[in-house]
């Protein structure tokens, strides 16, 4: 009989991560909990350095956010301040590579889906066409190229686009993300966590700025351009406690397990620009008997891939929380630290990472053989 000590059987996990990352700590905190074998970790920088990795047949491989680690941006993005908000299509193509080059174990993750959730521009044309309610977007797919702030003037004018979201098509955190709308004949403004330097560099801030000078805004545009561009309606928000609110709905194994409200006074609600946790339990009754089909939603969002154990859906709620549409869908969206399971998950009591393990436990297999890749039709 095994004693409370005993190692479990179970998946022996394998992470490529950035070591010192509280991510790879908050995971292989939920791995210890489980009582299974401590997780092999492998170093994205040794992974960029070396040409890729070997894992063994019995290794569970999970893959973590390159993120937070300025030696490895510096090689994924190719600029040398970890501030700098330009390299993207640069940092997709490093990033995407090195994903192919891991060989062996068993995944939780796909590269063809991986690829999908890191171009914004594919991730909506995918969603859109398996019926998720997605925000209208002229450059779904990528079929309408954004060459610089002309193109972006242009698609505003079209039917129902006065107000917009102009996305890094390769971006994350709301890394370059311009909420653009006019404001009367003539004006326009753009709210966003980049600051554009004297030299006309382009910086992340935790501090958002808004621009009314359409020469800087078109100068922001203008350089975030070449890395591709993304654009989307921008959809009037609910309110919670007379804030914008939205929610980061992490899908685990096909089941939404994990939801917390985002809240900001601004159109941006990222919690690192100033937003704030919100009352999740206000927002469940807000949605009354509509909740469910929120929850619906983001498991429809995740299914659109089926080979990867876990996304984090943001979720837009319409004004009065009537309707709910998918912002963007993210493959490292499981960062919410000290959130237990929503009722009636299946997590309850458990972590984000906690949830993951014990689905990996629960199949052993953590993806389904016969699920199909992604097809992406022109």
């Amino acid at each position: 009989m095994s004693s409370p000590g005993d190692i479990r059987h179970g998946p022996r996990f394998a992470v490529v991560g950035n070591p010192e990352n509280r991510r790879v700590l908050l995971f292989t905190a939920a791995v210890r909990a489980a009582r299974l074998p401590e997780p092999r970790i492998v170093a994205w920088r040794d992974v960029l350095r070396d040409g890729g990795a070997e894992f063994g047949a019995d290794e569970t491989v999970r893959l973590d956010s390159p993120g937070e680690d300025a030696e490895v941006d510096r090689v994924l993005r190719g600029v040398g301040e970890p501030t700098r908000v330009e390299g993207g299509a640069r940092w997709y193509g490093r990033f995407t590579a090195a994903v192919r080059s891991l060989r062996g174990g068993v995944r939780l993750d796909d590269p063809d889906e991986l690829a999908v959730l890191f171009d914004k521009r594919r991730c909506h044309r995918l969603l859109d066409r398996a019926g998720v309610p997605v925000p209208a977007s002229p450059t779904s797919g990528g079929a309408v190229p954004v060459r610089g702030w002309d193109d972006v003037r242009a698609l505003m004018s079209g039917p129902g686009m006065p107000r917009v979201f102009v996305k890094p098509a390769h971006g994350s955190s709301a890394s370059g993300v311009l909420a653009v709308e006019t404001a009367g004949p003539g004006r326009i403004r753009a709210t966003t966590s980049v600051e554009l330097s004297p030299d006309g560099r382009l910086h992340n801030s935790l501090r958002l700025r808004r621009y009314t000078d359409e020469r800087e805004i078109a100068a922001i545009v203008d350089t975030l351009a070449p890395d591709g561009l993304h654009i989307e309606r921008w959809l009037p928000k609910a309110s919670l406690h007379a804030r914008t609110a939205d929610l980061r709905v992490v899908v685990v194994a096909g089941r939404a397990t994990h939801a917390v409200v985002r809240t900001n006074r601004s159109p941006l609600t990222n919690l690192h620009l100033g937003g704030a946790r919100g009352d999740l339990a206000a927002a469940v009754e807000a949605a009354g008997d509509r909740w469910a089909r929120a929850l619906e939603i983001c498991e429809q969002a995740a299914a659109c891939f089926p080979r990867t154990l876990c996304v984090g859906v943001d979720l837009l709620p319409a004004v009065g929380w009537r309707r709910f549409a998918v912002g963007e869908v993210n493959a490292f969206g499981d960062l919410l630290p000290g959130l237990t399971g929503l009722p009636g998950s299946g997590a309850e009591g458990q972590d984000t990472y906690g949830a993951q393990v014990a689905a990996s436990i629960r199949k052993r297999a953590p993806r389904d053989p016969s699920a199909p890749p992604i097809k992406e039709h022109a």
